[in-house]
């Protein structure tokens, strides 16, 4: 009888621990970089070159493994059951090298030793990196174009705000709208100061 009820006991406890596991939504994991071949693009109007791409700076409030919502003025939230694929700041990069090379047709050549006379190097140091779902995605970033050939390099910044829905799918689709405006920004001056011409920076 005492072994029956113990049998008996165990087996609820399994079962309260399988009803308690499957209670636990699922871990939603989002990528910045787009899709290989997605969507059409115009065509550049400057020539392709070769960039290397120097490791991306992100705000500490924001590197982490979970995506960082704001809301209200002062509360942010960390969202565990949507993450990252990877760390942001290779997201970040990641993203930002895939739209220079589909819309520009330049080459990420980073790490690599041959590198000709149409490389350039940038950097970028993202300073904000805001997500209000059903609001808005926002990007605050300084960027840096040189040419390896020799040149004084240029020091721009980009503000870029795009509109969301709701969702964090929504969200997520807001951050890599902007940064594929950033990636044509910098793309526009990495392609003329490449071709030995000059440049300025973005208005706005």
């Amino acid at each position: 009888m005492i072994r029956a009820r113990t049998l008996n006991l165990g087996v609820a406890l399994l079962a309260l621990a399988a009803a308690a596991c499957s209670s636990v939504p699922p871990v939603r994991y989002y990528t910045l970089v787009p899709p290989a071949g997605g969507g059409a693009v115009a065509a550049p109007t400057t020539r392709p070159f070769q960039f290397e791409l120097l490791p991306v700076g992100v705000p500490a409030q924001v590197d982490q493994p979970q995506l960082v919502v704001r809301q209200g003025g002062t509360d942010v939230t960390m969202l565990q059951g949507q993450r990252w694929i990877a760390p942001l700041a290779d997201e970040l990069r990641g993203a930002l090298s895939a739209n220079l090379t589909r819309d520009f047709h330049a080459q990420d050549v980073s790490g690599l030793p041959a590198q000709g006379k149409s490389t350039v190097r940038i950097k970028l140091d993202v300073r904000r990196f805001d997500s209000v779902p059903g609001s808005y995605a926002y990007l605050d970033a300084a960027w840096s174009v040189r040419p390896l050939s020799g040149g004084e390099p240029l020091a721009c910044t980009s503000r870029i705000s795009e509109t969301v829905g709701e969702g964090y799918d929504a969200l997520v689709q807001g951050h890599q709208q902007a940064i594929a405006r950033l990636a044509g920004q910098i793309g526009a001056v990495a392609g003329a100061l490449a071709a030995g011409q000059a440049a300025s920076c973005p208005a706005g």
